[in-house]
């Protein structure tokens, strides 16, 4: 299985250490991953340095290199407890509020992109977690792609196009066809997580995001999505008790 990267949480005030280190990793191994940029970072869980005033210059500097930009969000505050449409996780940006709401909040992450002259169509949603309305919003301000869902090829559904991301990193690992995302959340990386990440960048057959978005995509049927939707909440669950059973060690990135 040929397989992309997504880095999640990118913002003026992340780990900045970690994602320097990840980047020449990346760049050791020409991986060109797609980013999830916030516009217009709140969210206290993902301040982790003072933030850098060159963070836009440096977002335009990577997209110039090749790597995918992706509005993640606008605040990445979860005001709702909706898992949405692909509930890996009961919490939301967006999933659950008015179409007002989700309008003006996808307009404000638009304006700030386009002020800092980044151009995008793709959505990374903060928590996963999205609905119906969101897709309409998403489509009335010109974004056309999101970086979510399962399966071994990105596919169609409701005008648009899904690029999924990996149910289990270890049997995609092992698996013969197909293409998949490995979600990384870069603050959250231990040194061990980088002697896994360089391990399957030096033996796995990687897919540079630039060229997984012109991979043919499939029209999504109902089925496909109810079957995604209750593999989602199956991991979810799972993933909680998981964390339930070893909630003193600390786990540092998800691998599952």
């Amino acid at each position: 299985m040929k397989i992309a990267i997504r880095l999640d949480d990118i913002t003026p005030d992340m780990d900045w250490e970690k994602f320097g280190r990840f980047k020449n990793l990346m760049d050791r191994y020409r991986v060109k991953p797609l980013i999830g940029v916030v516009p217009d970072n709140r969210d206290p869980n993902l301040s982790i340095c003072p933030p850098r005033e060159d963070f836009w210059d440096n977002v335009k500097k990577i997209q110039e290199e090749g790597w995918i930009i992706a509005m993640h969000g606008c605040h990445h505050l979860y005001t709702t407890t909706s898992g949405g449409m692909f509930p890996l996780n009961a919490l939301s940006e967006f999933a659950g509020l008015p179409e007002e709401n989700q309008g003006r909040l996808i307009a404000e992450g638009r304006d700030i992109f386009e002020k800092h002259g980044i151009e995008t169509d793709f959505f990374m949603a903060p928590a996963h977690s999205y609905d119906r309305t969101t897709l309409k919003v998403l489509k009335e301000h010109n974004f056309f792609r999101m970086t979510d869902g399962f399966g071994r090829r990105p596919y169609v559904y409701d005008g648009m196009t899904f690029y999924p991301i990996s149910f289990n990193k270890a049997s995609c690992l092992t698996a013969k066809d197909g293409a998949t995302t490995f979600v990384v959340h870069v603050n959250k990386l231990s040194d061990s997580d980088f002697q896994w990440y360089e391990n399957v960048f030096a033996t796995q057959d990687m897919l540079p995001y630039p060229e997984y978005i012109y991979l043919p995509a499939a029209k999504q049927r109902p089925a496909g999505r109810f079957r995604e939707y209750w593999m989602a909440a199956g991991k979810r669950a799972a993933v909680a008790a998981r964390m339930a059973a070893r909630q003193s060690k600390g786990s540092g990135d998800d691998r599952a």
